[in-house]
């Protein structure tokens, strides 16, 4: 059953000031969300950007959540927060339809005798719980989610369907893994010996704090030696790629299908944006931005917004590319003052200087 709040309710929970239009009523139940376009009389709207501005005054909505700036053009109740996109995720907690998961070991479900399920924990049909892993008090792993030896999962953390976490890995109190991404693969690491490949074996595991959540059809490999790390916090989009040994600093944040290379270190409360690539035994800075597609080569010591991305050649045309790429600005600046210098002896000779 959908929760319902009144406004005046709804305001206490999100820190609101209520705003009620003419004929609007503080004890009005909301029972979702929606659109400015699209919401009805039982929703909650938002505006968090001024582009969707031209959309405040023919809502249909029973309130909105707007900054104080747009509440003269509210027709309906308005709920004046400092910030509406932030308001909005937190009433997103208030309305959240995904189901609850039951307390226990469903009976489909394969949990060693050795395992350790804590109090609250949730087993899914068909999971796998292996030896000496450990379910903290409210943990809960879906459906054929797997659990291998010695693992850890904290707290009222939360798998969805399909999740592998393989031996020797921890998830943190509170983090949310969705369904296909796997945890403590190998890292690719092999030795060339005359024309084939010896395997490296991966000794380290995976190490994923607090309050993580990571996207679907995720990879996050074990470390080759020493673990893999994913700091408290951290947001990963769906399909990324990260290698052994990467580190990733608290509350960073990695768009799609992004490409983390062995042994990288990336910073605190950095975003990485969808497609970037970053190369191997690498650092990034705290608190950089690096924008959609960017390849990013080298290590980047201090903190900034960072983009770019060259089309492929063969490689020696492309490194010399690159090079006179970095060099553009350099030139323009030469080429401006070679210009201003010919602009001077013409006018000096055209003034028979």
């Amino acid at each position: 059953m959908k929760e319902r709040f009144s406004l005046a309710q709804l305001a206490q929970e999100l820190g609101a000031e209520l705003r009620l239009a003419p004929g609007s009523d503080p004890d009005r139940e909301i029972l979702g969300l929606n659109t400015l376009q699209d919401a009805g009389a039982e929703q909650l709207a938002f505006l968090a950007s001024p582009n969707y501005r031209r959309f405040l005054k023919t809502t249909g909505a029973g309130a909105v959540l707007v900054a104080e700036e747009f509440v003269d053009e509210c027709p309906v109740a308005a709920l004046c927060v400092a910030d509406p996109y932030l308001a909005f995720a937190r009433a997103t907690a208030l309305f959240d339809t995904t189901p609850e998961a039951p307390a226990g070991i469903h009976p489909a479900a394969v949990v060693h005798p050795e395992a350790e399920i804590g109090a609250g924990a949730s087993v899914g049909p068909g999971a796998v719980v292996e030896a000496h892993a450990k379910l903290e008090p409210g943990a809960i792993v879906g459906a054929n989610c797997f659990v291998g030896e010695s693992s850890l999962i904290g707290a009222g953390a939360r798998l969805y369907a399909g999740v592998v976490v393989h031996h020797g890995c921890s998830v943190g109190a509170r983090s949310i893994i969705h369904s296909q991404t796997v945890i403590g693969a190998d890292g690719f690491g092999f030795a060339p010996n005359k024309g084939d490949w010896v395997k490296i074996h991966q000794l380290g595991g995976v190490r994923i704090g607090e309050d993580v959540e990571i996207g679907a059809n995720t990879c996050v490999d074990r470390g080759a030696l020493g673990d893999t790390i994913i700091g408290r916090g951290v947001k990963i989009d769906n399909l990324v790629q990260i290698a052994h040994n990467v580190k990733i600093g608290d509350y960073t944040a990695i768009a799609g299908s992004a490409v983390i290379a062995g042994s990288a270190v990336i910073g605190k409360h950095c975003l990485l944006g969808g497609c970037s690539r970053i190369n191997g035994h690498i650092t990034i800075a705290d608190g950089c931005q690096v924008t959609g597609n960017t390849f990013v080569t080298k290590s980047i010591p201090h903190t900034g917004n960072y983009s770019g991305a060259l089309s492929f050649a063969d490689s020696a045309t492309w490194r010399r590319n690159a090079v006179r790429f970095g060099q553009l600005d350099k030139m323009a600046r030469r080429l401006k003052e070679m210009e201003k210098q010919l602009q001077a002896l013409s006018s000096k000779d055209e003034g028979g200087g």
